[in-house]
């Protein structure tokens, strides 16, 4: 029986020219979707605002933010003190003080930049219609040396960047269970260290613990490495290329790390939280300007992002050391029948 022909070399090369053509455009329009599509519908959408003072004051300023329907989420307290402390525990990320001398507006650039413009805009428009002036108060504000809160922002995608590479190298240099796991986890804190050391001691953008810091930034690093080599270990070297899509393509837009969560179209605020880039984004913003205050959600996301990815190191490792193990018996077996 004559065995069967080789496919002609020159047969591939449609094949393949087709897949390029395809392929790239395909790319760059779901590139371009997920950075331009929530970078077009950026509002307000369920944003969390508090509005402070005696009911009777406080009716008015509630129907008129009720006309942007859809856009604020109310959350009512009894006085400034309150909604200081509100805005402090990044429950709303502004207020509206109804006070004797007219509306105050409380607001925490530090928790957004973007947010604290656009309340300043949505009130002040309300209170000009009105005759009246807006006192605005910064309440938690941005560093000095980042005003805009750019430098934080710019932060997501080379720390995104680094974790990838990271779970790429270990992947290639064919690092296996404990090893891979050490120099993942040893890449992440070094990696940490120096981001910290940058961000905080050289350019003056975070103002927290610095250790605190550090970690926060380590465990972004390490949710994403270990996501990226724990896919590869169980699925082969594509699993780079697929964690390495989503990361860029879909952690990183829908982070909301420019703006807010609140601010991006649903579902798109809620997936990029439950992302390392969008996860870390809010925790550093936790740690580094609110003392930790609603840092136990984003944290547990990075966490288990972490874990899953180690673990599916350390079980990649083990199922290919039990498939090795197992093929000198089987052919042992094979022989002996023969």
């Amino acid at each position: 029986m004559s065995a069967p022909s080789a496919t002609p070399p020159g047969n591939t090369a449609p094949r393949r020219l087709i897949a390029v053509v395809v392929l790239v455009p395909l790319l760059a329009a779901l590139a371009l979707w997920a950075f331009a599509w929530p970078a077009a519908r950026t509002a307000p959408r369920d944003l969390p605002l508090g509005v402070a003072g005696p009911t009777a004051a406080t009716a008015q300023v509630e129907q008129q933010l009720n006309r942007h329907e859809g856009a604020f989420d109310i959350h009512r307290y009894a006085d400034e003190a309150a909604a200081r402390d509100a805005i402090e525990d990044r429950t709303v990320y502004g207020a509206v003080v109804v006070t004797p001398q007219g509306p105050e507006l409380l607001t925490a650039s530090a928790a957004s930049p973007a947010v604290a413009q656009l309340l300043q805009q949505a009130v002040g428009q309300q209170a000009a219609a009105e005759g009246t002036q807006v006192k605005s108060v910064d309440v938690v504000p941005t560093p000095a040396n980042d005003p805009r809160g750019a430098a934080l922002n710019s932060s997501v995608l080379p720390l995104a960047l680094a974790g990838m590479a990271a779970g790429a190298v270990v992947t290639l240099l064919g690092l296996r269970g404990i090893r891979a796991v050490g120099a993942l986890a040893g890449v992440a804190a070094l990696i940490g260290l120096v981001a910290a050391s940058i961000a905080h001691s050289w350019l003056g953008v975070l103002s927290g613990d610095w250790w605190a810091e550090a970690g926060v930034l380590g465990l972004t690093t390490l949710a994403v490495s270990a996501a990226v080599a724990g896919l590869a270990a169980l699925v082969g070297t594509a699993g780079v290329g697929i964690m390495a899509a989503t990361i860029m393509l879909i952690g990183n837009p829908f982070s909301g790390a420019a703006s807010a969560p609140q601010m991006l179209p649903e579902p798109a605020g809620a997936i990029g939280q439950w992302l390392p880039p969008g996860a870390g984004t809010t925790l550093l913003r936790s740690v580094s300007f609110f003392d930790g205050a609603a840092a136990t959600g984003p944290a547990l996301t990075l966490a288990w992002w972490a874990a899953l990815g180690l673990g599916a190191v350390l079980l990649g490792a083990a199922l290919k050391a039990r498939g090795t193990s197992t093929e000198p018996a089987t052919e042992r077996e094979l022989a002996t029948v023969g």
